[in-house]
């Protein structure tokens, strides 16, 4: 599940901060600093740890506890937050109750940043790292070529899941999406998440298997007026 970008003008990503109502908090949604990595990969960490294909790729719980925060560190430092891609929704107090990794339209790749993230990703995963590139080529096979934004990652704190710090992140960048009038897509690796995305426009348009192992359901979401 390695996703590599390129570089953009992200002036306009980075200087917004968003407000939402939270149920009965206020939240705000902004874009993540190198600073914010640490504690952004651990709060995605949490939200993976029962994640059917993260399962799949390290099957010990105590491994992939230990492994998923070397993974979500790599993928926002070398690749997300330097493209201004990546938003964060903080609680009341600041600290961080979930997060997206968004990729911008157009071609992307770095082999620098491959070679950057190598180390971190070898923390992750270390002898299933061949598992994590089984996932990573199915992905990048399925990928769509038409110009969208492209949702790698998105999870929050499961202290918080059900209290629309989700929603807030979606309609951060959905928001933009429609005011282009570009589509957004992005992969379920959980089945139990299709109808919570299709709340947002998005719709599944096929189903990639893994050897002996979970689905992934890509879905593509039109802009709306």
């Amino acid at each position: 599940m390695v996703n590599t970008g390129r570089a953009i003008d992200n002036r306009r990503a980075s200087s917004a901060h968003r407000q939402w109502k939270v149920t009965d908090v206020l939240t705000t949604v902004r874009a993540a600093k190198q600073a914010d990595v640490g504690a952004l990969a651990e709060t995605l960490a949490s939200a993976f740890q029962h994640d059917p294909v993260m399962s799949w790729i390290l099957p010990d719980p105590q491994r992939r506890a230990a492994g998923l925060p070397w993974f979500f560190g790599a993928m926002a430092r070398h690749y997300f937050v330097p493209l201004g891609a990546c938003e964060l929704a903080t609680r009341p107090d600041g600290t961080i109750g979930g997060a997206t990794l968004w990729a911008p339209p157009g071609p992307y790749g770095s082999f620098g940043a491959d070679l950057r993230a190598m180390p971190g990703l070898w923390r992750a995963f270390g002898r299933r790292i061949l598992a994590g590139k089984t996932v990573g080529d199915l992905l990048k096979k399925h990928h769509p070529s038409r110009p969208h934004w492209y949702l790698s990652v998105i999870g929050t704190a499961p202290d918080v899941r059900g209290g629309g710090y989700g929603g807030a992140l979606l309609r951060s960048r959905l928001d933009r999406c429609d005011a282009e009038g570009t589509a957004a897509y992005l992969e379920s690796s959980n089945a139990d998440n299709i109808a919570y995305y299709e709340r947002f426009g998005f719709v599944v348009t096929g189903e990639l298997h893994l050897p002996d192992g979970p689905s992934v359901w890509p879905m593509w979401r039109e802009p709306r007026a």
